[in-house]
């Protein structure tokens, strides 16, 4: 025989068993990516409190020195006393006198009470109050995946693509603390 058609059989034979190796070897360890069916963005939503201030007009009633209005009451007893005094003889006299300072003290107080009521002081107080500022912010994606006849479902920490590679018949996920893939 040639020695060139001996190296061409027996390269040819390596060849074909390398090939016929690799074939199997792909074969026995199953398929080299999970092909990608489904990704979704995972969103939480973020809470963020803050103060809100603003200023406000506050009508209140202004302070008094004579809050059960006795200086309204006294003054008008009198004036009223003085009016009854004035009507009548004898002792109508003393009868008018008397109402009328009673009325007088009445209407005094009366009267003294109206101009508390009215006489107010306006000021400015800051109110406050806790909003929220919200923000949506991206965890994750929820991946489905087909592996070989199976689907399963994944949480990853980023969009993985078309693919994710497989080795030993698992997913390789590069992110730590990524979630094992579940079946469904």
């Amino acid at each position: 025989m040639n020695k060139s058609l001996v190296t061409g059989l027996v390269v040819g034979v390596v060849v074909a068993a390398a090939g016929g190796a690799i074939a199997g070897y792909k074969v026995l360890h199953g398929p080299e990516f999970a092909q990608v069916v489904d990704v979704k963005p995972v969103m939480k939503t973020i809470r963020t409190p803050r103060q809100q201030c603003h200023d406000e007009q506050v009508v209140q009633q202004a302070p008094t020195r004579d809050p059960h209005q006795i200086t309204g009451s006294v003054l008008g007893a009198v004036v009223g006393g003085v009016l009854g005094h004035q009507v009548g003889g004898g002792s109508g006299k003393k009868i008018a006198t008397v109402a009328g300072a009673a009325a007088g003290g009445y209407a005094g107080n009366r009267i003294q009470k109206n101009m508390q009521d009215k006489n107010t002081v306006t000021t400015t107080q800051q109110r406050c109050e806790t909003v929220y500022d919200s923000r949506q912010e991206r965890i994750g994606y929820d991946v489905r995946y087909r592996l070989g006849k199976e689907e399963g479902k994944v949480r990853m920490d980023r969009d993985p693509g078309e693919k994710i590679p497989v080795r030993d018949g698992k997913l390789v996920l590069d992110a730590p603390g990524s979630a094992e893939p579940s079946q469904t």
